[in-house]
């Protein structure tokens, strides 16, 4: 009997393992193919993440080329910038907090790659009074934007320009220099500066050591009317070499004294803190007289008659209060 059972329940096993056999390899292969298609997937994922990477290092963390000069120019170079370290750091402070701008520089130098390096995606121009200068330059920085400035002045008649002009009413209106009456303001420079909305504006040239140099008596008004003919926001100016008669005496007559926030050694700062009043309800005369700056803010301390202008505070004359 047992052998005729076995007999009768051998073809039964032997199909349950022929069935539990074709179910594994189904399973493995399933799994196979599985695991594959997610490596497969995975590559494909690290192969397009790395060629993406590949390609932002190529474009976002690039050294520019412009910086790349500079850097190996100070590197190679024993050419220092002419302004101290204490002078360069004040106009860096104000980079550092508005870059990337828009930075005019009345002067083409050494020191130029690093303005422009220092304004980092920004855009920096330097206007500079002599052409083969400025060829030179270009030759060793041919990233660095820079125009040729004329200038019919001579540094022998700043008396009589800063007698007239300190008096004329047209050297006092704040509009585009190109249509100035006034004799100190630059027409002849190309369109994008006077078109540029100036962040900040430095005045380091055209020369001023000798009698028949320019002299910077035009570049220190000019840079004043653009700064105040703003539409909106704040320009910061500076002039260096304020150790002279002419820089020291146009900065403060035409940049204005009450509006200087600072000097460090040889440069001095200034702020347009408010451009324009023509959006304030304010009496014309005096609204004039804030666009012209013939009323100065009220420094720290100081007491009388004042008025209160966007938040600003201006002193009023004896004949005003």
């Amino acid at each position: 009997m047992r052998s005729t059972g076995a007999k009768s329940q051998s073809p039964s096993i032997f199909k349950t393992i022929i069935c539990c056999s074709l179910f594994l390899g189904l399973a493995f292969l399933i799994l196979r193919f599985t695991f594959s298609s997610s490596n497969d997937d995975s590559s494909a994922i690290f192969s397009k993440s790395f060629i993406a990477s590949q390609n932002c290092a190529s474009t976002c963390n690039k050294i520019t080329p412009s910086l790349s000069e500079t850097i190996i120019h100070y590197a190679t170079s024993n050419i220092t910038p002419q302004q101290t370290k204490k002078e360069i750091s004040v106009t860096a402070r104000i980079l550092l907090r508005k870059s990337p701008c828009n930075f005019l520089v009345f002067g083409l130098g050494y020191d130029s790659p690093m303005w422009a390096a220092l304004n980092h995606r920004g855009r920096t121009v330097f206007l500079e009074e002599n052409e083969v200068w400025i060829n030179e330059i270009k030759a060793k920085f041919p990233t660095l934007e820079s125009y040729h400035a004329v200038y019919d002045t001579k540094l022998r008649q700043s008396g009589e320009l800063m007698a007239a002009a300190s008096t004329a009413e047209e050297c006092r209106k704040v509009v585009d220099p190109r249509q100035s009456e006034c004799l100190l303001a630059l027409k002849g420079l190309p369109k994008e500066i006077y078109e540029m909305e100036w962040d900040l504006i430095m005045v380091d040239a055209p020369t001023g050591y000798h009698d028949e140099a320019p002299g910077r008596m035009s570049a220190i008004y000019t840079a004043g009317l653009m700064a105040r003919n703003q539409e909106q926001g704040e320009t910061d100016v500076f002039v260096h070499d304020v150790d002279r008669s002419v820089e020291d005496k146009f900065s403060m007559e035409f940049l204005c004294q009450g509006y200087m926030v600072e000097q460090e050694g040889r440069l001095r700062h200034f702020t347009n803190s408010l451009s324009r009043v023509s959006d304030f309800d304010l009496d014309p005369a005096i609204k004039r007289k804030i666009d012209n700056f013939e009323l100065l803010p009220l420094l720290d301390g100081e007491g009388g008659s004042h008025i209160e202008v966007g938040g600003n505070y201006f002193a009023l004359p004896v004949s005003d209060q």
